[in-house]
């Protein structure tokens, strides 16, 4: 039987080209760590310290899933998801944070996130929402 981790790599490796992924979180070793390790199941992937740095980017144009942070300085992770869903850039978004409650959850959900996962993230469960993401 396959894991979750195994599934995320099939996933990621059944595409034409690597599944590219995009970190954005002001905390350094948490940015380093997620890349660390969406790298380790081969992922293309690229780190930002903010929303307006991810926004600047040329990554915005070919992200297949956005891992959030919910509390960043300037524009929130909440404000970078509706600045894509007003542009209906259709990125899959997981919210990860430190601050998780029902409401952040059923707000951050309600307007098309994947998921939203406590700190420290489990690595199953990010997994698990990956392929959810991968999927769409």
């Amino acid at each position: 039987m396959k894991t979750v981790d195994q599934s995320a790599v099939d996933a990621a490796l059944a595409s034409t080209r690597p599944r590219r992924i995009s970190i954005v979180d002001d905390d350094s070793s948490i940015r380093e760590a997620l890349k660390g390790l969406m790298r380790s199941v081969r992922f293309d992937v690229e780190a930002f310290a903010s929303a307006e740095e991810f926004l600047a980017s040329d990554r915005l144009n070919d992200t297949d899933c956005l891992i959030l942070d919910v509390v960043l300085p300037g524009m929130s992770g909440f404000d970078l998801q509706n600045h894509l869903n007003i542009e209906k850039r259709g990125i899959p978004i997981i919210f990860i944070t430190a601050h998780s409650d029902d409401s952040s959850r059923q707000r951050a959900l309600k307007r098309g996130a994947i998921d939203l996962l406590g700190k420290p993230v489990r690595r199953e469960a990010l997994f698990k929402a990956l392929q959810s993401a991968i999927q769409q």
